[in-house]
């Protein structure tokens, strides 16, 4: 009678010990993408990305894009740590951009629109200034909805737009940061 017991508490034990085993072998391979150094003790992800240059995105002047395309830079800059333009750059980020605007509820009597959705389409490309070669050629996008509310709200679809426009600026940039902070981690 005995032993089925024995035996149950035996397989969970196993259970637990064996993931527990599989973590403390594990643990060594562990390196923070953003962390001061690398493993292989050479310069860390910070240290290569304050080397890129991320050159102006073309948008015409005065309109909507060129206020998101200067955003876009800016945070990329700042994220990347080059607090302007880095001193020696290895790298240039290239970045062409444009916008959508989709109305995706419309009132039925008034045809009028009542969410809206904006989106913004990235192309970027990592040149290696060294060898003036294309390293990482990617596209990314961002999609952020916003109400408009009723007619007596006259300005509200306006902030609600930059609203949008904003957050979608700040999925782009993110999402250019991350992918360039893997090439240099993994090397593709």
């Amino acid at each position: 009678m005995w032993w089925p017991e024995m035996r149950m508490g035996i397989s969970r034990l196993l259970r637990l010990v064996v993931p527990f085993a599989a973590a403390g072998l594990l643990a060594g391979c562990f390196q923070p993408l953003y962390g001061e150094h690398s493993v292989a003790a050479g310069p860390g992800v910070r240290d290569k990305m304050a080397t890129v240059d991320v050159a102006q995105i073309p948008a015409a002047n005065g309109s909507p894009e060129s206020r998101l395309a200067v955003n876009i830079r800016e945070a990329l800059l700042f994220r990347m740590g080059a607090e302007g333009k880095p001193l020696h750059p290895r790298y240039r980020l290239n970045i062409t951009m444009n916008s959508t605007r989709l109305s995706v509820v419309v009132d039925l009597t008034s045809g009028r629109p009542e969410v809206e959705n904006y989106g913004i389409n990235a192309y970027f490309q990592l040149v290696d200034l060294q060898t003036n070669q294309v390293v990482v050629s990617d596209r990314t996008f961002a999609r952020a909805s916003y109400d408009i509310p009723g007619l007596a709200q006259r300005f509200a679809q306006q902030r609600g737009l930059r609203d949008a426009e904003n957050r979608a600026a700040e999925v782009i940039a993110d999402s250019i940061q991350n992918r360039i902070a893997s090439y240099f981690v993994a090397g593709t």
